[in-house]
């Protein structure tokens, strides 16, 4: 007790202050401990979802070499025609679904871009005016109170916040994921876009390849009803087989018109692929003869799999919801930041750039979020079924993929061997109208055996016409499903289950 009269040698308790603080500072760490053990229990929620590998769809491992070229990224030059290479290109320059694609990778790209910048030391300046009156109740006494003073701030303002937890590079990892999805995502229209350019135009040499086939019925019908109309007049046939024979005009007539409006459409379908209106196509009549049937690979490791735009797209965005889900989890830390500032700052002009207005100031700060009525996990929750269904997208692509290519290559066999019992047929069908009319011209047969000859024939080479166009258009459906010449960097890795982590990656 201190004595009476005299001051107390502590008289502003300091010293107590001070033991209270040094017996307050175990206790504070222990409690923030607490907290960050909460907060780490908060956040323990995983995704379920697993990648399919290689191994469980059948696919052999192994990495494309050199050799395995296949498809290269100019893949429409081996048709080796310069028509077709002039409408990708055009297409490639001018499609509006192109374009859109590349403006939602440029959109990504720069929101990856902010996203880094949030990882970087931030520096501002402010400068203000203000003319005010000071209340005479305020916290500045007279004559400062009841006065009008103007105001004036000339300030640097820095801050940074530290990523001690890994929101921010997480949130990074999410942006960059998105950008290079949206990357893929740009070639996989273009890679689509082509593709669709080059079956377009083997449709449309095949139809101009039937059109040539009608004509050549049309006129060969002619000429056997100014034959039979020859042979009536002599006697030798009856009205019936003129009229039998007329009849097969109009019917080839109507097939050569359907032919026509089936052109027209695919004319337009293909001026709309390049952007244009459809006067851009409407003189294009493609050789189908002159499209060469491409050799097939002997070769196709899974690895090709992984140059499929969509593939890796799918890859990047699952990736980056995985990072959304590190992010979200990172948000039940606590935020830690540094703030400074100097400069001048006064009332009134005279003193403003003085050195007694100089002001400077610098400090920490801590937010740590105790109590948000379950949002934070209700986020986390979110970002975990965002993950999962992007990992499950990521393999119904991948199997989707698989399909197309499977579907693409059993067609194309098939279509070889049916190539080959189509054109026997044709060459028995004409050596028979050939019979047919040589015996009708000698009088030895009727007009139904040449009429039923002939329609063979015309099936014959529609149907050759045909089979070829589906032989081609296979060809680029294979080129499209292995991914159209895309090569992609090096691929995220996504969680796998224990018994395929193994397998090879596609």
């Amino acid at each position: 007790m201190a004595t009476p009269g005299r001051l107390s040698p502590d008289p502003l308790g300091m010293t107590n202050r001070h033991t209270m603080k040094t017996r307050t500072l175990p206790a504070a760490l222990a409690a923030t401990a607490v907290l960050l053990a909460g907060c780490a229990a908060g956040g323990h929620l995983e995704p379920d979802a697993r990648a399919i590998r290689a191994g469980q769809l059948g696919l052999v491992a192994g990495a494309a070499s050199s050799r395995d070229e296949f498809p290269r990224s100019d893949w429409w030059t081996q048709f080796d025609d310069p028509e077709l290479n002039r409408l990708i290109r055009q297409a490639l320059a001018d499609n509006p679904t192109l374009q859109e694609a590349q403006a939602r990778m440029r959109q990504a790209q720069a929101a990856a871009g902010a996203a880094h910048a949030d990882l970087e030391p931030r520096l501002g300046a402010a400068v203000n005016s203000t003319r005010q009156r000071f209340s005479e109740n305020d916290i500045y006494p007279p004559p400062l109170g009841g006065g009008i003073y103007s105001e004036n701030q000339a300030l640097l303002q820095a801050g940074y916040e530290f990523d001690f937890f890994g929101r921010q590079r997480a949130a990074l990892e999410a942006a960059v994921g998105q950008a290079r999805a949206a990357q893929a995502q740009a070639q996989a229209a273009r890679v689509l876009l082509a593709a669709n350019v080059a079956a377009s135009y083997i449709d449309l040499a095949r139809l101009v390849a039937q059109r040539a086939v009608l004509a050549r019925s049309l006129k060969q019908r002619q000429d056997i009803v100014r034959l039979v109309n020859d042979r009536v007049g002599a006697g030798l046939e009856s009205t019936i087989s003129l009229r039998q024979a007329e009849v097969g005009i109009p019917l080839v007539r109507l097939r050569a018109e359907q032919n026509a409006q089936a052109l027209a459409e695919a004319r337009h379908a293909l001026a709309a692929l390049l952007g244009q209106g459809p006067q851009a196509t409407e003189h294009l009549a493609p050789s189908l003869g002159a499209l060469p049937l491409p050799a097939q690979p002997q070769r196709l490791p899974a690895e090709l799999l992984g140059r499929r735009a969509d593939v890796v797209a799918a890859r990047w965005q699952a990736q980056a919801a995985l990072a959304g889900v590190r992010a979200a989890r990172a948000s039940f830390y606590p935020n830690i930041s540094l703030t400074a500032f100097a400069g001048y700052t006064a009332l009134g002009f005279s003193q403003f750039l003085s050195a007694g207005s100089h002001a400077y100031g610098i400090g920490p700060a801590l937010t740590l979020p105790i109590f948000e009525g379950g949002k934070l996990r209700a986020n986390l929750r979110g970002q975990t079924a965002a993950a999962d269904a992007a990992i499950a997208r990521y393999n119904a692509t991948l199997v989707n993929a698989v399909r197309e290519v499977a579907d693409a290559l059993s067609d194309r066999r098939s279509l070889e061997q049916q190539i080959g019992e189509q054109q026997q047929a044709l060459k028995l069908a004409r050596q028979a109208h050939g019979l047919v009319q040589s015996r009708y011209g000698a009088g030895l047969g009727n007009y139904l055996d040449v009429l039923s000859s002939d329609d063979a024939v015309l099936q014959q080479e529609l149907a050759g016409a045909g089979l070829k166009a589906r032989a081609l258009i296979d060809d680029v459906a294979l080129i499209r499903a292995l991914g159209g010449g895309y090569a992609a960097g090096p691929l995220p890795a996504l969680p796998a289950s224990a018994s395929n982590a193994v397998a090879a990656r596609p």
